[in-house]
């Protein structure tokens, strides 16, 4: 484990929330895109999120071969991550229901916690577990407002839900191992994750555009947000942050996403949200304890 000033930790925290922030946003956008199918979807949108990396490191000076010149290692990790856990994810939805499908994905920022010690060198405390646990305390308590029942007919997906759990939580965790590669990476492998997502497409889909004008808008702010600016910042909160405390504090992101589309007036406000969303802050704040008490 690396040492760290407290100053520039904190910064990598804020650019994790930022990170949170724009996932929050994800399925408000998706709704206001419309029917677009999941993987041409993640095709455009990831092909927006690699320009804006390109554009911003040729704007800086960085060469071409510090966007794509690493070993295959890394190569793996990033393409994995990125490609690897979208591929899950749509599978699972394709074969369980989407609520339960997406409780047991958002296992990940608890495996993000466990994961942290053995494979990035980090001290586990009992404030970053019980964090971790009321987070995820408030999502399971957020979905069984909406409805639960698991059935054995849809193991597979469950399965392939609990995948992507641990794709992601092995991309968090694991591109800290890799911290000399700079956040520049990210858009070659958006770039590759996009052209994979464009060869499933055109296997497995029927590409349907946007209707309008706001879907068209709202497919380029996927690009730029939850795509596209959020990895990078996602990045850069792994490789200098805590991330014992982003773990817990991933779990914002569907009590986000849901006061969002409550906002937006896709979604109706529950005493459920209200509840889940003070397990998740008082996870966040234990979690994070040792960052915030630091002078």
């Amino acid at each position: 484990m690396t040492t760290r000033n407290d100053g520039s930790q904190r910064r990598a925290m804020a650019a994790g929330f930022g990170a949170i922030a724009l996932w929050g946003a994800l399925a408000a956008l998706s709704v206001s895109a419309g029917p677009i199918p999941p993987f041409q979807m993640v095709a455009m949108t990831f092909a927006i999120g690699a320009a804006i990396g390109i554009a911003r490191a040729r704007a800086r000076g960085v060469g071409w071969r510090a966007l794509v010149g690493w070993p295959g290692p890394v190569w793996l990790l990033g393409v994995g991550g990125l490609f690897g856990y979208h591929a899950l994810y749509f599978a699972a939805l394709q074969l369980a229901p989407p609520a339960e499908a997406n409780l047991v994905n958002y296992l990940w920022p608890l495996l993000i916690v466990l994961l942290s010690a053995p494979l990035a060198g980090e001290k586990l405390g009992w404030p970053h577990l019980v964090g971790a646990l009321l987070g995820f305390g408030g999502i399971v308590l957020l979905a069984l407002a909406r409805g639960l029942s698991f059935e054995g007919s849809h193991a597979l997906g469950y399965l392939l839900a609990l995948g992507c759990a641990f794709a992601w939580s092995l991309y968090s965790v694991l591109s800290r191992r890799f911290g000399e590669t700079p956040t520049d990476a990210i858009a070659a492998f958006c770039a590759a994750a996009a052209l994979l997502s464009l060869g499933c497409h055109v296997v497995f889909e029927r590409t349907v555009w946007p209707a309008t004008g706001g879907a068209w808008l709202s497919v380029v702010a996927l690009g730029l947000g939850p795509a596209g600016a959020a990895f990078y910042l996602w990045d850069h909160a792994v490789k200098r942050g805590d991330i014992r405390a982003l773990g817990a504090l991933s779990y914002a992101t569907p009590i986000l996403s849901t006061a969002l589309l409550i906002a937006c007036g896709l979604a109706q406000p529950t005493a459920a949200l209200l509840a889940a969303a003070l397990l998740v802050t008082a996870g966040a704040v234990l979690a994070s304890r040792d960052l915030w008490k630091r002078r």
